[in-house]
């Protein structure tokens, strides 16, 4: 009898109820039962988990390691996929090895370089991996400069922080004086130069931004599954073009995703994004970890998530190829359960303390990026 998978997934993004889904359902018929654990009680996450704790707040990286360690042995972890503190938990592969849990994550040299985009534009660039150009800013005459040779060369500039993730303080430089137009419709991601310039100046402390061209559509997220013997086993684009979504197996966007990919030893999952420079597809960023919109590519016939544990289990899919790929389709809010109290029911055989039974969730809460709705043709 071939023994149950346990799978935890830490204070991870709303949309990865999904990925989880898609655990559950894998083609080997494999019982599969997830942890998950967040710092907000009404992460929609928990309440899809088999078993759920809630995590401490504050934890030092070193400190959420011990913590990391401490889940893995009580609850019996087989597979760790990390988001918060990647980069600790990776330098302690063979701690968690010890004690019986694979980490579904790239190693800590794969990690670092990932970590700044200005690092990670000028270690690709080095393996031919084309890259817009960019200036790193700390002062407000540092970006006048950046922008206005931007300009120069017709270009809109924007900037985001030289770390981070999911898009947050992403921005687009204006020159248009700020007016009542600017208070009327949804809000926007641009900004007016002065006020940007304002707020620098009387900041306390340098910010560290980078800044380039606003590049243009489609944007095209390559999902990779990479062997620890940094080997792809599978590489598909998702195109994004406004609402528009659809795949890709063009080898302008492939190619260089497995350069990455492969170069630098991104193991498991990993999503690779570019975007358009004139003429030319370049890199916009790289993540370390499983994209929130990876359940997508269950249209094209392939469950990634479940792929992902296998690899991590020693169980090599091999190179896998779509066996087609899905139309082109749009993504909806939908709801999903939350419980009505602040600690998600834990199942019974759980070795710990068990808290008592809780009524059926009554609650809903709207995920973002959800279950993939195909348009017409």
């Amino acid at each position: 009898m071939v023994s149950r998978v346990r799978v935890w997934l830490n204070r991870t993004y709303a949309e990865n109820v999904f990925f989880m889904d898609q655990l559950r359902r894998n083609p080997s018929d494999r019982a599969v039962e997830i942890h998950a654990t967040h710092g907000d009680a009404d992460s929609p996450v928990l309440a899809a988990a088999d078993t759920a704790d809630l995590e401490p707040e504050g934890l030092s990286p070193a400190a959420y390691v011990e913590y990391a360690l401490d889940q893995c042995r009580r609850r019996g972890i087989d597979v760790f996929v990390p988001r918060l503190h990647q980069s600790a938990i990776v330098a302690h592969r063979a701690e968690f090895e010890a004690a019986g849990t694979a980490l579904l994550a790239p190693p800590p040299e794969a990690v670092a370089v990932f970590q700044d985009k200005v690092i990670a534009y000028e270690a690709v660039q080095a393996i031919g991996v084309p890259v817009p150009p960019w200036w790193r800013v700390r002062t407000a005459d540092e970006l006048v400069a950046a922008v206005e040779e931007l300009e120069a060369g017709g270009y809109r500039a924007c900037f985001k922080p030289a770390s981070g993730a999911g898009g947050v303080g992403f921005r687009v430089i204006t020159r248009a004086p700020f007016s009542l137009t600017h208070l009327s419709g949804f809000p926007t991601p641009y900004v007016q130069l002065d006020l940007v310039l304002d707020a620098l100046r009387r900041a306390d402390e340098p910010v560290d931004w980078l800044v380039m061209p606003r590049l243009e559509q489609p944007e095209v997220s390559v999902d990779c599954l990479t062997g620890p013997d940094n080997r792809v086993r599978l590489a598909i684009g998702r195109v994004k073009n406004g609402r528009r979504r659809g795949f890709t197996l063009q080898e302008q966007w492939l190619e260089p995703a497995r350069l990455i990919a492969e170069g630098f030893g991104l193991h498991y999952l990993s999503n690779i994004q570019f975007r358009m420079f004139g003429e030319t597809p370049v890199l916009m960023d790289v993540n370390t970890r499983p994209a929130g919109g990876l359940h997508q590519l269950s249209l094209c016939g392939v469950n990634v998530p479940w792929l992902a544990v296998q690899l991590a289990l020693g169980e090599d899919p091999g190179v896998v190829a779509p066996p087609f790929l899905g139309q082109d389709y749009t993504v909806v809010s939908g709801p999903r359960p939350l419980r009505p109290v602040s600690i998600p029911q834990q199942r019974a055989e759980v070795e710990e303390p068990l808290l008592p039974a809780m009524p059926a969730p009554t609650s809903v809460d709207s995920v973002e990026s959800g279950a993939a709705q195909v348009l017409p043709l």
